[in-house]
């Protein structure tokens, strides 16, 4: 009997993890975005640094701790002791978008640091949850007594003034007329795992674009389409990417699969275009 087995690559463990919604795996998901870099870099080995934190942070609790005396602890022992915080001096590097380096660093963006503070805090039996608010990424946890929202960055409390405030700047170009009275509530709606991922996926492509660094970009494209096969505008990007790496068999089914599902997109008789030097 011939067995054959497929080898697993990086995208391929990628694609295993996301594959559901059901108990999505949001920490070591992320932690594989590394692996573009380093195909080689064991996973397991950062989910155990996550969990040697955890059982650090227990032995801060009682068993009987109330939710209000967690979210404190927690914050004490993440910010203070551990000194988990942005990356100041160098905001835009792709290395704080990888799990391995912010567990080293212990430096990184909104979105990942916030990635990591959630493994713990719902891990302590606290309701902690993303929210994808405009601008930078922010975290909220469900109290008896309230709700509270946190900038993962430092742990600092925003009350509504200061969330409005940060909002502000971003409702001129929301679209739609009627963005200007969207209440606030709105722009703290929880961020399914999902979408977190794709967000810092996102910030990957805008980092890459801005580089010009196509191969690069190209993983990342990659795993933006198997976590969201429907958004076309990412079929459409990867084409133009594969296009500009010469690839250009794969650039054409990418481009003519974005035009059979997007026929009246703004951008169709420009994609045409390409696709027509591509055919010379």
């Amino acid at each position: 009997m011939n067995l054959e087995f497929e080898a697993v690559t990086p995208l391929s463990y990628f694609k295993s993890l996301v594959e559901t919604d059901h108990e999505f795996p949001l920490l070591e998901a992320a932690a594989c975005l590394a692996q573009d870099e380093e195909p080689a870099l064991d996973i397991q080995e950062i989910l155990a640094t996550c969990d040697a934190l955890l059982v650090r942070l227990k032995r801060r609790l009682k068993v009987e701790s109330e939710p209000i005396q967690k979210l404190s602890v927690l914050n004490q022992f993440f910010y203070t002791e551990l000194g988990f915080c942005g990356n100041a001096n160098n905001f835009y590097a792709p290395e704080n978008s990888y799990l391995n380096e912010v567990f080293r660093s212990r430096r990184g963006i909104p979105i990942s640091i916030a990635v990591i503070w959630l493994e713990l805090a719902q891990a302590l039996g606290l309701h902690a949850e993303g929210v994808s608010f405009p601008g930078h990424f922010l975290v909220k946890v469900t109290l008896p007594d309230g709700l509270v929202v946190m900038d993962p960055l430092t742990g600092d409390s925003l009350g509504l003034d200061n969330l409005a405030e940060r909002l502000a700047p971003f409702r001129p170009h929301m679209g739609a007329s009627g963005d200007m009275d969207t209440p606030l509530g709105l722009f703290l709606q929880p961020s399914p795992p999902r979408d977190i991922l794709t967000r810092m996926l996102r910030n990957l492509k805008e980092i890459f674009s801005s580089q010009e660094d196509w191969p690069r970009l190209l993983n990342v494209l990659d795993r933006l389409i198997v976590l969201n096969h429907d958004s076309y505008f990412e079929w459409r990007d990867r084409g133009l990417a594969l296009m500009e790496l010469g690839q250009n068999d794969r650039a054409r089914q990418d481009l003519m699969y974005y035009l059979n599902q997007m026929p009246n997109a703004a951008d169709a008789v420009d994609i045409k275009k390409r696709l027509a030097l591509l055919e010379q």
